[in-house]
């Protein structure tokens, strides 16, 4: 059965866990109408468009919402639905008793709806490290953003994902997390990763992908690895860190730590009217399911002629993904970049 979160309004902040907690927006810098060299976008070169999937549309009956109590018992259900102006979040209950995926998204901090954060965290060894990254990496990045200013802001994430990572491993708790997150603030888009949660957009209806994740197969990830005494081998049907883990950054992971790292990966964006739609999501949907399809079924069902509502889209991907053998966890979120231009 589907269930749906509801957000009281665009300012409070909704983290996927059992309880949802506010986080206080007066560590977010305020506007700036100036932007810095730092935040220069490097140039991609785009690709042809691939040919459109016939995607059929969906019975209205398949779009009601059940919202749930509240209660431990939210990260046991099936599925999971929010849905609010700006963005909306659907995840998908793998072959684990508990999702080990969690979320968090921020609209309108400081009184701002220009302002947002949004991140996707993806839990191994336990949901632990993803549920902690998704209460405080925001809380991090906008500590270390408030004392740096917006000219520093790449390292400033970067020490928000870094102290999010000690203070995790001081907790003591076992497994770890891949995070991808996208912080919107002064007309620019950063999206930041460490792992394989990836962050795809839409520009002028291509898929044009933002981050690179994080194997130890890469062959730059194989080289740190080796170059430290670990080893990377092929088992268990993929590339893995010392014969167990498949990602070489994220957070958490204390018996790994000499090689996984948490330092995330950041490009910075201006955006442009023709940034339609920001699609975060864990390795469980884009294991199966391609950048360019991606993409094209959210244009398809949302952004051209249909018009149907985002969580559509959602669903539709994630379904894509379980139909050709996905068995993990799987969380969409899916960010209309256009209410923040």
């Amino acid at each position: 059965m589907s269930c749906a979160v509801a957000v009281s309004n665009i300012s409070m902040s909704t983290v996927f866990s059992p309880t949802n907690s506010r986080v206080s927006s007066s560590l977010f810098c305020k506007p700036s109408t100036s932007s810095s060299s730092s935040t220069t976008t490097s140039a991609v070169p785009k690709r042809h468009r691939p040919a459109r999937i016939d995607i059929p549309i969906v019975p209205s009956s398949f779009l009601a919402l059940e919202t749930p109590r509240g209660g431990n018992d939210d990260i046991t259900r099936r599925e999971i639905e929010v849905e609010e102006e700006e963005f909306c979040v659907y995840s998908k209950r793998g072959r684990k008793a508990a999702t080990e995926d969690r979320y968090s998204a921020t609209v309108g901090i400081l009184g701002d709806p220009k302002q947002a954060f949004f991140g996707v965290f993806d839990g191994h060894g336990g949901a632990k490290a993803a549920e902690f990254a998704s209460k405080h990496m925001e809380k991090n990045i906008m500590k270390e953003l408030s004392s740096r200013g917006v000219e520093q802001i790449e390292e400033a994430v970067k020490s928000g994902y870094l102290l999010t990572d000690s203070e995790f491993l001081k907790e003591g708790v076992r497994g770890g997390s891949c995070s991808v997150t996208a912080l919107i603030t002064n007309g620019h888009l950063v999206v930041s990763n460490a792992g394989d949660c990836r962050a795809v957009m839409s520009r002028g209806g291509i898929s044009e992908p933002l981050t690179d994740d994080h194997k130890p197969s890469r062959p730059d990830e194989r080289e740190r690895i080796e170059s430290l005494g670990g080893y990377v081998d092929y088992c268990h049907g993929g590339w893995r860190l010392q014969g167990t883990l498949a990602v070489s950054r994220g957070i958490g992971d204390q018996h790994l730590k000499q090689w996984v790292i948490a330092d995330p990966e950041t490009k910075i964006f201006r955006l442009e009217s023709d940034c339609e739609f920001l699609i975060l999501a864990s390795d469980g949907l884009w294991e199966k399911v391609s950048n360019d399809e991606a993409v094209d079924v959210v244009r398809t069902l949302c952004f051209d002629s249909n018009r149907r509502p985002l969580i559509t889209a959602c669903k539709k991907i994630a379904d894509m993904a379980v139909s050709r053998g996905s068995a993990d966890d799987i969380t969409v979120m899916l960010i209309k970049l256009g209410n923040f231009l």
